[in-house]
């Protein structure tokens, strides 16, 4: 009885995946995962994890425009995944959307950062379903933006690199926390911590191939096939048997992603 991991955040639509993509998603089985939720991260990206949710029978999608890529957004955009989202099954979260101050931000661009941010989480709860945030160098900002969310609205904070101080804020208010490669890595002090001190009944498995692939395959493509090095360090960390860090996390993507 294999164990069976669950990815919760890919991009397969990525170029880089142009050579081998098929035989990836056709044999996840054979290769212990259990199920991938591919990301959009623009509007193509969103057509294209439509399309390989639609061929690949353990493949989902969410829909959503990353914080670099919100340039030219338009209201028929969010139109177009507002109908998606509500009509099609295989589509089970919206995002990844968030804030992006890496390498610093003019307060225009951050401005309209936040706008989109806001029009996700609106769309997220018209759609009922949960969110899958971007955030990289804008803990406070981003914090503000969902502590202003008036109902129980679910999601996970994707690839965290915040303090564990905030995981237990974002654990407090029902979010899961995002962990990938990044755990395994030596100057990964803060997220070791994170995964110590949070329940692992809010861990979620990620690897955001193509990038960010774990120790020892750090700087090649990534692929859900590496899951199990981050598996092997939150079972490490946590005590834990790799079966339970499996199962555990599992059941939280079946929960937040109601699959």
């Amino acid at each position: 009885d294999r164990i069976m991991i669950f990815e919760t955040h890919a991009h397969f639509d990525d170029k880089r995946f142009d050579e081998d993509r098929d035989d990836i998603l056709s044999n996840l089985e054979k290769y212990g995962i259990e199920t991938v939720i591919n990301i959009g991260a623009d509007i193509r990206g969103c057509k294209a994890s439509i399309e390989l949710a639609e061929k690949y029978e353990r493949v989902y999608a969410s829909l959503g425009v990353h914080p670099d890529e919100i340039e030219g957004l338009t209201d028929t955009d969010y139109e177009w995944i507002e109908q998606i989202a509500l009509f099609n099954p295989k589509v089970v979260a919206i995002g990844e959307c968030g804030l992006d101050y890496y390498r610093g931000r003019p307060d225009e661009e951050k401005k309209n950062q936040a706008y989109h941010f806001k029009r996700h989480i609106e769309l997220a709860e018209k759609v009922n379903l949960p969110l899958v945030i971007h955030s990289r160098d804008a803990a406070e900002d981003t914090f503000n933006i969902l502590k202003n969310i008036k109902k129980e609205m679910p999601g996970v904070v994707h690839c965290y690199s915040y303090s564990p101080e905030m995981a237990r804020e974002y654990v407090k208010r029902g979010w899961y926390i995002g962990v990938g490669g990044v755990v395994t890595f030596k100057n990964a002090k803060n997220l070791v911590k994170t995964v110590e001190e949070i329940d692992i009944s809010r861990i979620l498995l990620e690897t955001d191939s193509p990038y960010l692939a774990p120790e020892p395959h750090r700087g090649e493509r990534n692929d859900s096939r590496y899951l199990v090095h981050v598996v092997d360090k939150i079972a490490e960390i946590k005590g834990m048997s790799k079966e339970d860090v499996v199962d555990i996390t599992s059941e939280n993507a079946h929960k937040l992603f109601g699959i």
